[in-house]
């Protein structure tokens, strides 16, 4: 990171009514709840805040935008450059007729809620996709046979020079668990297309996402949602557990036994015991079936240098055929 001294470019910049810290600890904004520290966090206090920043920020500095951290593994060695998080100040959300706006800020769960107290249909999906707005829009998020291309109109977004852009469905260029919006842009908000339908109705269906994700995944412990983009035809749950790693453990972080496309920390798992163990049971399946798993999970950041790169994973990798048999019946 040439030429860029932290202290130098903090002083030198114009008032922020942002919160600005050098250093700050990662860990507690993932809910992995590992990972090293960035070498700046900026939270800023909306549009014009965030703008006057980027404004000053040097082309050569790494940028990384993050914002609840429901899909982030964050490297021990934490992140270089400047951390953006986007908070509340963008988590607004708000109907015109049957279009409901939300910053990249606001919580899924919430949006999806705000619209069925509205009685508009369409984003009941959101419920069972954790993070916010702005990660659902890159990412094309999804749930339960639903995904962010299925209703959106638009987004805006700002760039590194700090100029805002309108992006419609062209732009965006929708694929399965991903889209064309870049690194060098920050998505502000977006817009999606509803319909309207009874409340109570929308409700039910909403509670049903909610009793299945209970039912079927590690919900409350410290995860970060979907490991593994689910291959075409296929379910990356179903190849983790034929490759026999369904519970399998490095250090404190395990694969789970209720649904074998998370990885928990259970407490003090490095983020390097989490990545070691994803990136075994990647090649176990890719041993197993010939399907290389792609990550879903978003892991940023510098390796620790004092991480112990002879972790190995343990436990179910010597399980054998009638043993992963037996555990699969009874899940």
């Amino acid at each position: 990171m040439a030429n860029f001294n932290i202290s130098e470019f903090v002083e030198g910049m114009p008032h922020l009514k942002g919160r600005l810290v050098e250093g700050a600890p990662l860990a507690r904004l993932s809910w992995f709840r590992t990972g090293g520290p960035a070498d700046l966090l900026f939270e800023p206090a909306g549009e014009a805040d965030l703008i006057t920043f980027l404004r000053h920020l040097p082309a050569s500095v790494p940028l990384t935008v993050i914002g609840v951290g429901s899909n982030l593994l964050v490297r021990d060695g934490g992140v270089e450059g400047v951390v953006i998080r986007l908070g509340r100040s963008f988590a607004n959300i708000e109907a015109r007729g049957n279009i409901v706006k939300a910053g990249a800020g606001a919580m899924d769960v919430h949006v999806a809620r705000f619209c069925a107290d509205k009685g508009l249909s369409g984003l009941e999906f959101l419920v069972g996709v954790p993070g916010t707005i702005g990660g659902a829009v890159k990412m094309n998020a999804g749930a339960y046979g639903r995904e962010i291309a299925d209703v959106f109109v638009h987004t805006h977004a700002v760039d590194r020079l700090g100029h805002i852009h309108e992006l419609g469905p062209d732009d965006l260029k929708f694929a399965y668990r991903k889209s064309a919006v870049t690194d060098d842009y920050i998505i502000l908000g977006a817009a999606f297309k509803t319909s309207p339908d009874d409340a109570e109705i929308i409700k039910v269906r909403m509670n049903e996402i909610t009793t299945n994700r209970q039912d079927s995944q590690p919900i409350g412990t410290r995860t970060g949602g979907s490991t593994f983009k689910n291959p075409d035809g296929m379910k990356a749950w179903e190849l983790i557990d034929q490759a026999g790693c369904r519970g399998m453990r490095v250090g404190d972080a395990q694969i789970s036994e209720k649904h074998c496309n998370f990885l928990i920390n259970h407490g003090s798992a490095s983020a390097a015991d989490i990545e070691t163990l994803g990136e075994a049971a990647r090649d176990a399946v890719r041993e197993k079936t010939g399907v290389t798993l792609e990550w879903e999970v978003r892991i940023i950041g510098r390796v620790a240098a004092d991480v112990n790169a002879a972790a190995q994973p343990t436990k179910n990798m010597q399980k054998n055929d009638n043993q992963a048999n037996n555990e699969r019946a009874s899940a």
